[in-house]
């Protein structure tokens, strides 16, 4: 038989009657997830955020049922269309990626029927067309190359070396030990480990050709036989059978008609090499078999240090061959800024007064001497990469009221370059959200003097909402949603615009703190059956759809005038209370009037109010107020204005006849910038606290100077355009098409659904 004719890629047969009750348990949890998405069935909230875990988990257990659930799924995504019920959509399209991404084998057809459905979706609005464009994308590739998905995922996830396929991917959780407990953090910690003990490299190499040749040969391949063949060879060995096997799947994808025929021919070569007569074994089963997708290396870390996640991110994308003395020297470069005035040759520095004069002949040696220096590479930068997010930069500027951004459509072709792939992922309430604006701020402003690290890796956000209660409190249902509505609101807006994040995501909330109280014994199920890692991986795989927060930056100034103003940044919330005194009653034991002094002072406001036509009026007022929140995330999720909501609590004075007293009222403003004054700098002042946390609380404050923070890359571009050019205050050159405001990105399935 001819090798061509062999290695054809033959689909697999299944007999029809054995896999009826299958495929009838796999359509009724199908179902069951559509009907959690439609939340009309309050009984169902208890098992929200398992559905989508125990499907997967019996594809795992049951490989033959991929083929089942890939059908299953699309004829749910039709029928979703036809009856333009689009909040099923995104859901089921990111089970559907996720379930093919797995599978060992699906058929050409199925992957045409997929492919036809995600052009569809490229004709409906934001958010469906940019998921669409993805997965469609996905699927001509994973089409043309059988297995590429797979193995890319893999080899960057568990950083593997290939030459072929260089790109690493590494997921950082950071944990804030003030606001997530010690039992918690060693209950995660402990199910990672479990879950990853039986991950090693030659297990995951063994994984990705076993993977790549079923894909590519289907029936023609014996698992069985290849898994206990890769089992009984060396390290050495595996290695270069992996690496033949990375380099058939990346030599396919790039050739510019990818041959089914001939792509089968290089796996099949590859394959009986593996393959000898000493591995006989028992007759393989039929049809496909299991072979895991591992998770990704989850890293843990506890946020003790403000500054951890920039050395964390040196030391991810820092060559082998730098020592800790670079990273040390690293740190020293960022926190020191020295501008040195001579030309560093020693020749040229004037003599020391004890220094006697040198002949002629000296002077002409040491002129090519030059002083001790670290002498540091830096890459060339393009235009490109001074620019981060061009492609989206253009609609944020001023041609239509400030939107809320969120999906991206395309990278600009630098980002795609980048061999580095960091997701930061962060556990806790809203407070650790504000934490890590604050380092994102500073790693932008470190990146914009001398880039490093942005210029090396893509920085996604990921976050996980936990409320991690008091032990000895046992909460209602009616406590925990008030408590995640006060503490957790990024993630109660996220839910409410992602129907996906908050199935999937959100139900962790409570969830993840329940760990705390298992039993710690090591058990067979908790190492096969990982909840919270394999949502975690989920997330971090599907989750590509940012949505993007605007940061805001606050100048505090104090009644104390030798102290220097400070510059920090908020994301969710600023809280400003009156300092104020006791209130003085006078009263005797006859009846007199009392005499009340109102609590807050006058302030002065002065702010640019914000509204739907872009029209910005400055609005000037003095108010008798006690108590100032600005909130920068709205309540509710069609509101895409970015802007803060200022409250203002207003006191005014009465008089009735039981003598003077005072009310108080709420103002509502919408702004995106405020000054707010104190108008005795002598008496009352404000007590400042940033996002929620207690831990960045300012007191005696008398001014406050509210506004968004302005990306670093941008204020840097457009002072060396000031200096150039010094009479020019509009933006030119390269900062008319850069991004002006800094917002972080956090990664969501879907983005923002209207």
């Amino acid at each position: 038989m001819d090798s061509k004719e062999r290695f054809l890629r033959p689909s697999f047969s299944f007999p029809q009657s054995p896999h009826i009750e299958v495929e009838q348990d796999i359509l009724r949890s199908v179902q069951a997830i559509l009907r959690e998405l439609d939340g009309h069935h309050p009984g169902l909230q208890c098992d929200q955020g398992v559905r989508r875990w125990t499907l997967h988990k019996k594809i795992d257990r049951n490989p033959i049922s991929c083929d089942i659930l890939v059908k299953i799924l699309i004829k749910e995504l039709e029928r979703a269309e036809r009856a333009d019920n689009k909040h099923y959509i995104i859901p089921l399209l990111h089970t559907l990626m996720y379930t093919i991404i797995k599978a060992p084998y699906i058929s050409d057809g199925l992957y045409e029927r997929v492919y036809d459905f995600c052009k569809k979706l490229l004709t409906l609005p934001k958010p469906y067309c940019i998921v669409g464009l993805d997965c469609a994308t996905k699927i001509k590739n994973e089409r043309a190359v059988p297995g590429l998905s797979y193995q890319r995922m893999v080899i960057s996830e568990q950083s593997l070396r290939s030459k072929e396929y260089p790109h690493q991917e590494r997921v950082f959780v950071f944990l804030d030990p003030d606001l997530i407990s010690e039992s918690v953090c060693n209950a995660l910690l402990y199910e990672a480990h479990a879950a990853q003990a039986q991950q090693t490299p030659t297990a995951c190499m063994s994984y990705v050709i076993a993977h790549s040749m079923l894909a590519a040969l289907g029936s023609q391949c014996d698992v069985q036989r290849l898994q206990k063949a890769l089992q009984g060879k060396p390290t050495d060995v595996l290695e270069n059978c992996f690496q033949e096997v990375v380099a058939a799947v990346e030599l396919t994808r790039a050739e510019a008609r990818t041959d089914q025929m001939r792509y089968a021919e290089r796996l099949g070569k590859i394959y009986e090499k593996i393959i000898t007569p000493s591995a006989t074994g028992a007759a393989s089963l039929k049809g496909p078999q299991n072979i895991p997708l591992p998770n990704p290396n989850i890293n843990f870390y506890l946020w003790t240090d403000d500054d951890l996640i920039r050395k964390e991110l040196f030391l991810f994308t820092r060559p082998a061959s730098q020592s800790s003395e670079e990273l040390e020297s690293f740190n020293e470069q960022a926190r020191i800024s020295v501008v040195s005035t001579d030309s560093g040759i020693e020749g040229d520095l004037p003599p020391a007064p004890e220094e006697l004069p040198s002949s002629s002949s000296d002077k002409e040696i040491s002129r090519l001497q030059r002083r001790p220096c670290i002498k540091k590479k830096i890459p060339a930068l393009s235009s490109s990469a001074l620019a981060p997010n061009t492609c989206e930069a253009s609609t944020a500027q001023n041609s239509g009221p400030l939107r809320r951004k969120s999906g991206t459509i395309t990278e600009n072709a630098f980002c795609q370059k980048k061999m580095y792939t960091a997701r930061i992922m962060v556990l806790g309430d809203d407070r650790v959200l504000g934490r890590l604006a604050k380092a994102y701020y500073s790693l932008r402003k470190s990146e914009a003097r001398r880039p490093l690290l942005t210029v090396k890796a893509n920085l996604q956000f990921y976050y996980i909402p936990v409320l991690d209660l008091q032990p000895h409190s046992s909460p209602t249902t009616e406590d925990t949603t008030l408590n995640r509505m006060e503490c957790c609101e990024v993630s109660m807006y996220l839910g409410k615009a992602d129907p996906w994040y908050e199935s999937n995501i959100s139900t962790l909330c409570h969830m993840i703190p329940k760990l705390a109280t298992m039993p710690s014994s090591p058990s067979k199920q908790l190492a096969s059956d990982p909840f919270i890692t394999d949502v975690t991986s989920y997330y971090t795989r599907m989750g590509t759809q940012p949505v993007c927060f605007q940061i805001y930056k606050v100048k505090i100034h104090y009644r104390d005038v030798t102290q220097d103003p400070v510059e920090d940044v908020f994301l969710t919330e600023l809280k400003a209370d009156i300092q104020d005194h006791a209130l003085l009653k006078e009263s005797t034991l006859t009846r007199k009037k009392t005499n009340v002094e109102s609590p807050g002072t006058d302030i002065l406001i002065n702010y640019k109010k914000t509204s739907l036509s872009n029209r910005e009026k400055e609005v000037n007022t003095l108010l008798h107020s006690s108590r100032l929140m600005m909130k920068a995330i709205p309540s509710d999720e069609t509101e895409d204005l970015l802007c803060l909501n200022v409250s203002i609590t207003e006191v005014t004075k009465t008089t009735n006849l039981s003598g003077r007293s005072f009310s108080m009222d709420t103002n509502t403003v919408r702004t995106s910038s405020i000054t707010i004054q104190t108008k005795s700098l002598e008496h009352k002042t404000f007590t400042v606290c940033l996002d929620k946390d207690s831990r960045r609380v300012h007191s005696s404050v008398v001014r406050l100077e509210v506004s968004p923070c302005l990306e670093p890359d941008y204020c840097m571009q457009k002072m060396k355009v000031m200096q150039l050019s010094p009479g020019v205050q509009e933006d030119v050159g390269l900062t008319k098409y850069m991004c002006k405001s800094l917002f972080l990105p956090i990664n969501t399935f879907a983005g923002i659904v209207q």
